[in-house]
């Protein structure tokens, strides 16, 4: 199973993520958060396969949060 984390400030579009991804039998939508801090803290303490983001979200842009995301799992690869 493809475990899905959507990011994204507007509920409507979160809802319209997972309807559509509903469909999939291979994908499930394991978290969704509003804003770019909520990323990091999601993914630190769980493990997803695809992060769907929002490139425009209060705080960090999702460009910003792409880095982050990108040094969390550097840190977390090496760490391990």
């Amino acid at each position: 199973m493809i475990k899905v984390l959507i990011a994204d400030d507007h509920s409507v579009v979160r809802s319209g993520i997972k309807q559509i991804l509903s469909d999939e039998n291979d994908m499930q939508v394991a978290g969704e958060v509003c804003n770019s801090q909520e990323v990091i803290e999601k993914i630190s303490k769980e493990q997803y396969d695809v992060l769907v983001l929002d490139k425009t979200m209060p705080g960090k842009s999702g460009l910003e949060v792409i880095t982050d995301v990108k040094k969390f799992v550097r840190t977390f690869l090496f760490s391990s």
